[in-house]
């Protein structure tokens, strides 16, 4: 991360956190042009960020099921001295790994069979889950939200906790398929259960991570200083997450507020650990920023870096684009030493 924006913030590099000072931003309303060949469809759409797997898109426990213990989406194996136990829920997952197609199917199948059940049952509900899953992975967002909700109907009364993370991913799904209005309703009735008298470091985390959901909604919705406020509150609950930083920092950008963009932005840079997938669109925001504030070759290195750091992202696609419409760093030479001047006769 020092590589990637070790040209554009030089705060981070001794640890400080102040941005630096900016540089006068007469150019700012041209510089759109430059950047972006329709740069009105990139500046009103929703925060630009994919999303990677959250606390609240892990599955949830389910009695009976091997405990979720990672953030890659499949639960890992409790620690004991014996072979990892299979699980159908984890088989369930690995048969849409190796085939989608199939591994739908087989999860219809097995939703068909443990729905049969008269009262809320754990294989019903993870069936349901398991289903969600893999039709996200295949593009149906509808799908995958009314999978999810099926399964949070499943969850006893007694666990709102894991009915809130079911919520959270029914939320995420619709908000994947652009239907934000319906997204922001799932999020907030992920929140709706009032958190604990002295809530964990955990359960922060997770109720700021249903917090940035929402953020991302109300920014599809227009509804920017909603958003503002629910950033905050993100930034509260869980300070360490750069995602919250790096949606403020895009936010306070469209605001035109480039001092507080850039100061998010170097929060978000100094909290993504190395390798995390947030590097390339944490610097292709920051080479934004940079561009609009008047300083681009700090925006045309970050570019680079982005461009180096995940060379078949779609974030180095759109730095690329960017590099090729700003063109080279411009090339300094030598002065030329003025000519003698001709010599006169006596």
């Amino acid at each position: 991360m020092l590589i990637l924006l070790s040209a554009l913030l030089p705060g981070l590099l001794s640890g400080s956190l102040v941005a630096e000072p900016l540089l006068p931003v007469q150019a700012a309303p041209d510089v759109w042009h430059q950047i972006g060949p329709n740069p009105r469809q990139y500046e009103p759409s929703p925060l630009p960020i994919p999303r990677r797997k959250r606390v609240t898109e892990v599955p949830p426990p389910v009695p009976g099921e091997t405990p979720p213990a990672t953030q890659t989406g499949i639960p890992a194996a409790p620690v004991q001295a014996s072979a990892p136990r299979l699980t159908r829920y984890t088989l369930c997952l690995a048969a849409g790994d190796k085939d989608l197609t199939s591994g739908i199917a087989a999860a219809r199948a097995w939703l068909a069979e443990a729905s049969k059940a008269a009262t809320p049952d754990t294989a019903h509900g993870a069936a349901a889950q398991c289903l969600g899953q893999l039709l996200l992975q295949q593009g149906d967002s509808a799908g995958a939200e009314a999978a999810f909700i099926e399964s949070a109907g499943q969850v006893p009364a007694t666990d709102p906790a894991a009915a809130a993370a079911l919520q959270t991913m029914a939320g995420n799904a619709a908000l994947a398929g652009g239907r934000a209005e319906t997204a922001l309703s799932w999020y907030d009735k992920a929140l709706s259960p009032l958190p604990a008298s002295a809530p964990s470091a955990e359960d922060n985390a997770v109720r700021g991570a249903v917090q940035i959901g929402r953020a991302r909604a109300l920014v599809a919705l227009s509804r920017l200083p909603e958003a503002s406020g629910a950033l905050q509150e993100a930034h509260r609950l869980a300070p360490n997450d750069p995602e919250g930083w790096l949606l403020s920092a895009t936010l306070a950008r469209r605001g035109k507020d480039l001092e507080r963009a850039q100061r998010d932005i170097e929060v978000a840079a100094s909290l993504a650990a190395h390798g995390d997938p947030l590097g390339a669109p944490i610097g292709l925001e920051a080479g934004v920023i940079a561009m609009l504030d008047g300083r681009e070759d700090a925006a045309r290195k970050s570019w680079q870096s982005v461009v180096a750091l995940a060379p078949d992202s779609a974030e180095a696609a759109t730095a690329k684009g960017y590099l090729d419409q700003i063109g080279p760093a411009p090339t300094s030479s030598p002065a030329a030493s003025p000519a003698a001047p001709p010599e006169t006769s006596r």
